[in-house]
């Protein structure tokens, strides 16, 4: 109301009618579940290409019917649309993993990432597991190292046990006035240099022997009573590898009880004379594979301690990790190493740097990044056999004690704690298993059949509206038999007609007409499948299976032409518009089609056509193209025609996020003058794009009454003319005599 005025002047006023928009949405998201060989499990995944959907669920098999669904994801994509695409789940389905320690691989399942970390990221079923279930990586290897020694200290001896020296124990040599390479000085040094034994190996037949040693620090001593030193020790600063223990030295080894002083002459410990040959032992390590040598060092350089744990007191979380084809049971290739993940964390809490923090523990860095491996277990003494250097070495005097018991386990926060190492450790992954029992799959029990409970639970994963986007709902291939065939087509029709906001695409029996010879047999096959099916306006029936290469087999398939259905709708949004038909020589050419297993004839299609089957058909000279429109619906009706159906799709989702600008507004006439001003426009436009003949929006009171108001309602009445698509063509040839004018018989005949 506008404010008076009590004197001469002008009033300026405002009044935003602009409020809100109509947009076409972009129609291309299809949506398909199938038996895939790799993939997360129902977990719908956005593919683009094919090559994303090679990424992310494998390659078609030629096994079973599982390539029919990879080829269908395959063919809608040649169309240009984007793939929404579920992996099905199913009893038989386990991933392959190594049980904890060089234990043999458990039963496990791991659905996806969510399910990772609700679920697995604290397990102690697997050491490592792959990253989707199946058979696919049985073979795997998950490389681990760390910097579990500095040096491999050669011992003439055949013998090293008889002087003390084992995994766990410690071992002790004497400095005078010796510069430290690594010990963070130049500076001369007078002392002992301390270190664990990680590592003990002997060959008898040529009588040597070495050891690998952690240095752990070096200790200044004094004389004290009794044999025993008063000793202070130094950290050890990381550096260089030949650093500390000398060839020539005589070492002195000390048992795991930490009674021992480990200084010359003490009560109980051995004596070797003379250190031999001193060599880097990361430098020697290789990948622990049968097809192939690869040298850690090739990989990356020796693992060191993260930044961010020295800088909280933290050492030893350094490490690297590499996945291995050792078999080429993945890309084909025996001995690729398909993944390095460099410079990772055994503190739960480490990052990369404060710059950019970047969270590289070893077990969230791998869920994130790696394409095939989740880390299990963390290693403990109790039950990881691989776990061979806990610091059992407690004490070399009884002044020093080199780790405090509270130390060693992975996963804890990196201050003031020292890591514990496994060393140079390889876990190879097995127990991977696929969806069906049957033949043998790449070393997994084999079959790559779903149930149709499987599938049905999977495309529920698309029921939801508000919560994804979809467009068509692909069916793919149908299952063994008939009847579930058909109830798999009635569950997406169920979903479509429930979402209102797509439609599902359905094609035939494959048994119905692949290898059946006689057409007459396949035209009555298709109408009996097809008949009993749920009569809607948001399904598309094909009659189609169209022959095609299937390159990564070397062979010719026939798969469904459901798909390719899809995609010409999809195709049609580009060149055209959703209200133009997908249908005929213009927009309806399938894809890659060598051959039709069925062909109908006019007389057959026009059987097919009054029962809702749109007929796919190769005309000599042309092509293989979509030859129908219809719908689903089984009686009369403009939405018995696919253009008007998705003529009204895109108009109902474009005004219903209009119309959601409305909400909480009051009802009057500025709202309702706002909302007709939306409208009125974009139909304008839809009209001008040959889509509508005429349209009306009804929005006042006549619609909008007292009572409406007062429910807190808004009424938008909106009367549409759809343009209706060509699906009868009659030519009228007439013959005239000589001198006959034209306009004596037009329109007479």
């Amino acid at each position: 109301m506008a404010t008076p005025q009590l004197s001469p002047g002008v009033l300026t006023r405002e009044v935003d009618l602009t409020v809100g928009r109509a947009d076409n949405v972009l129609d291309n998201i299809g949506a398909i579940a199938g038996p895939f060989r790799i993939g997360p499990i129902d977990e719908p995944i956005d593919i683009s290409t094919e090559e994303d959907l090679i990424s992310t669920f494998g390659k078609p098999l030629s096994t079973d019917a599982q390539y029919e669904y990879w080829m269908s994801a395959a063919s809608y994509l040649s169309y240009g649309g984007v793939l929404k695409v579920v992996r099905t789940d199913n009893t038989n389905l386990n991933t392959a993993n190594a049980g904890v320690g060089i234990a043999s691989e458990t039963t496990t399942k791991i659905k996806n990432y969510d399910d990772y970390q609700a679920s697995w990221t604290s397990t102690s079923d697997f050491s490592w597991a792959a990253k989707t279930p199946g058979s696919w990586a049985n073979g795997l290897k998950v490389c681990v190292i760390d910097d579990m020694a500095d040096q491999t200290i050669a011992i003439t001896t055949t013998s090293p046990g008889d002087y003390g020296a084992k995994i766990g124990y410690g071992v002790t040599a004497a400095l005078a006035d010796v510069v430290i390479p690594g010990a963070g000085t130049t500076s001369t040094f007078t002392g002992y240099i301390k270190g664990i034994i990680t590592g003990v190996s002997t060959d008898a037949t040529n009588g040597a022997s070495s050891i690998d040693v952690k240095i752990v620090s070096r200790v200044t001593g004094a004389a004290g009573t009794s044999g025993t030193y008063a000793e202070t020790a130094i950290d050890y600063k990381e550096g260089t590898r030949y650093a500390g223990f000398q060839a020539a030295d005589s070492l002195w080894f000390v048992d795991n009880v930490g009674v021992n002083t480990g200084a010359p002459n003490a009560p109980n410990t051995a004596v070797v004379a003379t250190a031999g040959a001193i060599t880097d032992w990361y430098n020697d390590q290789t990948l622990t594979l049968d097809n192939a040598t690869v040298y850690w060092k090739s990989i990356a350089p020796r693992p060191t301690s993260n930044v961010y744990v020295t800088d909280r007191n933290g050492k030893g979380d350094g490490m690297h990790i590499a996945v291995v084809d050792d078999y080429g049971t993945v890309t084909g290739i025996k001995g690729n190493v398909i993944e390095k993940h460099v410079g990772l964390s055994k503190a739960v809490d480490s990052i990369s740097s404060v710059n950019s923090p970047q969270k590289n523990y070893y077990k969230q860095y791998v869920a994130d990044f790696s394409d095939n491996t989740y880390a299990g277990y963390n290693p403990s003494s109790a039950a990881d056999t691989y776990w061979n250097t806990e610091p059992r070495a407690t004490g070399f005097g009884t002044a020093f004690t080199p780790y405090s018991t509270a130390q060693g386990l992975w996963a804890q926060n990196a201050q003031d704690n020292t890591f514990s190492a496994i060393g140079n450790v390889t876990y190879t992954l097995g127990g991977g298993e696929d969806y069906s029992a049957g033949v043998p799959l790449l070393g997994g029990n084999g079959g790559m059949t779903a149930t149709l409970g499987d599938l049905i639970t999977s495309y529920n994963e698309f029921s939801n509206s508000d919560e994804i986007a979809v467009d068509y709902l692909i069916m793919g291939p149908g299952l063994g038999a008939k009847d579930l065939s058909q109830t798999k087509a009635n569950k997406l029709i169920a979903i479509a007609a429930e979402r209102k906001d797509c439609v599902a695409v359905v094609g035939p029996h494959r048994a119905d007409i692949v290898n059946v010879t006689n057409t007459t047999t396949q035209t009555t096959n298709l109408i009996n499948y097809f008949s009993p099916l749920t009569s809607s306006s948001y399904v598309i029936f094909d009659s189609g299976y169209k022959y095609t290469y299937d390159r990564f087999n070397n062979e010719f398939r026939y798969i469904p032409c459901n798909a390719d259905v899809a995609g010409l709708m999809c195709r049609t949004n580009i060149v055209a518009y959703p209200w133009f038909s997908p249908a005929g020589q213009q927009r309806g050419m399938i894809n890659n089609a060598i051959k039709l297993a069925y062909n109908p004839t006019k007389d057959q299609r026009d059987q097919l056509y009054p029962q809702r089957v749109n007929a796919i058909v190769t005309k000599p000279g042309t092509g293989t193209m979509l030859f129908g429109d219809k719908t689903g619906l089984a009686y009369a009706s403009a939405f018995d025609r696919i253009n008007v159906r998705r003529l009204f799709l895109t108009i109902e989702q474009a005004l219903q996020r209009s119309a959601e600008a409305q909400l909480f507004e009051l009802n009057d006439e500025l709202t309702r003058a706002n909302f007709r001003n939306i409208v009125e426009p974009y139909l304008r436009d839809i009209e001008a794009k040959r889509g509508l003949y005429g349209f009306l929006v009804v929005c006042d009171t006549s619609n909008n009454t007292p009572d409406v108001i007062d429910n807190n309602e808004f009424r938008a009445d909106i009367y549409l003319k759809p343009a209706k698509s060509i699906n009868y063509v009659t030519l009228t040839f007439v013959a005239t005599r000589t001198g006959v004018s034209f306009e004596e018989v037009a329109g007479r005949v």
